[in-house]
């Protein structure tokens, strides 16, 4: 109950922003809900004037369907044939009175009476509002589709029914296709219908956004709460619930997180004979909590695949995301290109400077920071896959540690301008899966494995061995790959060893260590020096002989070696005293090696750290008489095509 009880307390301390529209980049608008309040997508919104009459009525565009709606326990768990109706806006089978002229049979005619009776009631209540009035005024009336066909809102056939779906036998009727079933999936009895209230001598705020129609109805609802019983979120007495919200993770979404309506198979049957003998949560705890849950999906949540992953603090919501890379969190401390030298203490430092505005914004408060993951593998249930709770001090220090161990130099990310840039750090977590698995790898196969690597985050734990081999089996094989996937491919694979070296006490630095005489390493340092060689000598941009041969190479180094030395010839002469300083190095490095050493047995992931070690430091030198402005690196140009 933990997590309920975290999700709650964030509700409590965030009660300013009930009912505040905020937007998402996309444009999509969500709010922290008022308690018994939900959203729906709206296909037609009718007006009413205050005297009840009609006024107007338009098909709702898609972008702006987005609706909060005032809901009962039974309304919001609603499914089959349960007539249990909205208490304001709803389905044209609820809201319309006048459905038997139109095709409507004795069903309809129950569901509207529900629908007005509990209208009713919320309108005359001393809690009731002016423009509940006004609507209730014009539905009891009971001329809904009337007015709408009279509108060309609903289309009808010849003899005056409702039509379910459009056919092309109706163009004899209509000249074109009826605008309402460009928005509408199914009949047009399924057609959700929101009313708002006109008025000529003021500009009302819409009804599904006025903060006191959110109060009338909470306060009217309040008053048909249940017992009392304990809730075993907060241990007080407060009115339970055996219904709970859906549509948590966007307005289609039916899944639940608590539920428990199988009275008939063993859901909770066996050791118990009623469902709250399990757990007993209050209407207002189970409403907040849900209420606050989604609103932090909407706000800060990332989905894959439907998986939520979900990171938070009660009194301040906004916290540093696990799942993002170094440059994401700091952007601006993106090491000199020149600096190769970059160390995991450097991160470090540059993580703690910018993680301090956070600890400073969080220092007066007693919060912790949460972590979970919801996923639902069936239409009707979800369930918490991962939950944490953690001290602040010590999430930001794993997050150090994270960011500060599996770190490489990486240049596939852009800044605003679209431009290439590199940074020094960790690579996001999504970014791992896709250098494991490909960039067109299945969506489940991705959220799985975001979902393995948090506890290599959270709790220092090593990074399972089967995604770092399959990182190094791709960063092993280019021709497999466009030049941009691959270079991103191989600076996460760095990153990722070196984090598995560093576990066993042998991290490497970025900066090229030419003391370093272990075999796979040297053997990607000549493996680099050959693709740099054949580079300068090419006029053109294609696949050098070393990148070719790279997957043969890292299972049969010297085998591999000679084809490639071999191959280079052509180039060492067309260079001529250009390339000698390359020739040279090829040989110094060659010198380096134990005689035993220099055999077919494969390499292991050290020799894309010497390979990219080697390839940068030779990349950064600079020949005499260039201009340091004009000075390029020739791996991050190439990646520009991209």
């Amino acid at each position: 109950m933990s997590w309920l009880l975290n999700l709650y307390e964030t509700y409590e301390s965030n009660l300013d922003q009930i009912g505040v529209i905020e937007k998402k980049l996309n444009g999509h608008e969500y709010m922290l809900l008022p308690v018994s309040h939900t959203t729906q997508s709206a296909h037609i919104e009718v007006l009413v004037t205050e005297d009840g009459e009609f006024y107007h009525a338009s098909v709702i565009d898609k972008s702006d369907a987005n609706t909060v709606i005032p809901c009962t326990e039974k309304s919001a768990s609603r499914a089959g044939s349960v007539i249990a109706p909205y208490p304001l806006h709803d389905k044209l089978s609820y809201v319309a009175g006048d459905f038997a002229a139109y095709g409507g049979g004795k069903k309809h005619e129950e569901q509207f009476a529900a629908y007005i009776s509990q209208l009713e009631g919320w309108a005359k209540s001393p809690h009731g509002h002016p423009k509940v009035k006004s609507i209730y005024l014009y539905m009891r009336r009971k001329q809904l589709i009337q007015d709408l066909v009279k509108r060309n809102i609903l289309a009808v056939d010849a003899e005056n029914k409702l039509i379910d779906k459009w056919d092309k036998q109706y163009s004899s009727i209509y000249d074109e296709k009826p605008e309402i079933f460009t928005v509408l999936s199914g009949d047009q009895e399924s057609a959700f219908i929101r009313f708002d209230v006109y008025s000529p001598n003021e500009l009302l705020t819409k009804v599904w956004k006025d903060q006191e129609m959110y109060d009338s109805f909470i306060r009217h609802y309040s008053q048909s709460q249940g017992e009392a019983k304990l809730c075993y979120v907060t241990g007080n007495m407060l009115p339970s619930t055996d219904r709970h919200a859906n549509k948590i993770r966007n307005a289609a979404d039916k899944a639940k997180l608590i539920s428990a309506n199988d009275t008939s198979g063993f859901t909770y049957r066996g050791r118990f004979t009623q469902s709250d003998e399990v757990a007993s949560i209050s209407y207002e705890v189970s409403q907040k909590a849900h209420n606050a849950l989604k609103w932090l999906i909407n706000r800060q949540g990332k989905m894959i695949d439907q998986r939520v992953f979900l990171v938070w603090a009660n009194d301040v919501p906004d916290i540093v995301d696990l799942t993002e890379d170094t440059y994401f969190i700091i952007p601006g401390s993106i090491p000199d290109q020149q600096k190769a030298a970059f160390t995991a203490q450097e991160i470090a430092i540059e993580m703690s400077k910018a993680f301090g505005g956070y600890k400073n914004s969080l220092a007066s408060y007693q919060t912790d920071v949460n972590l979970l993951i919801l996923d639902s593998a069936t239409t009707g249930r979800m369930a918490v896959l991962y939950y944490r709770n953690m001290d602040k001090e010590l999430y930001f220090q794993r997050l150090i540690e994270w960011h500060s161990t599996c770190a490489w130099l990486h240049r596939y990310r852009k800044n605003n301008d679209g431009e290439y840039v590199q940074f020094f750090g960790a690579p996001a977590t999504k970014d791992i899966a896709f250098a494991a698995y490909g960039s067109h790898t299945n969506e489940k196969v991705i959220k799985g494995l975001m979902e393995r690597m948090l506890p290599c985050i959270v709790d220092n734990r090593a990074i399972p061995i089967d995604v770092v081999r399959s990182a190094f089996r791709r960063a092993s094989n280019p021709v497999s790959m466009d030049k941009w996937e691959w270079e991103k491919t191989l600076s996460i694979a760095c990153a990722l060893i070196n984090r598995q070296l560093i576990d066993k006490q042998e991290g490497y630095k970025l900066a090229l260590d030419t003391d370093n005489n272990d075999r796979s390493y040297l053997f990607g340092r000549l493996l680099a020096v050959a693709d740099v060689l054949e580079r300068r000598a090419l006029d053109e941009p294609r696949s050098t002989n070393a990148i070719r041969y790279m997957n043969s190479f890292s299972q049969y180094p010297e085998r591999t070696w000679k084809t490639i030395q071999a191959s280079l010839q052509p180039y060492q002469a067309r260079l001529g005293a250009k390339g000698s300083d390359l020739s040279r190095l090829i040989d110094e490095i060659a010198s380096k090696f134990q005689y035993e050493d220099f055999s077919n047995e494969s390499l292991t992931g050290k020799y894309l750290l010497g390979f990219y070690s080697q390839r940068h430091e030779l990349y950064q030198k600079k020949e005499k008489g260039n201009d340091p402005k004009k000075q390029t690196n020739d791996d991050t140009a190439e990646q520009s095509n991209d």
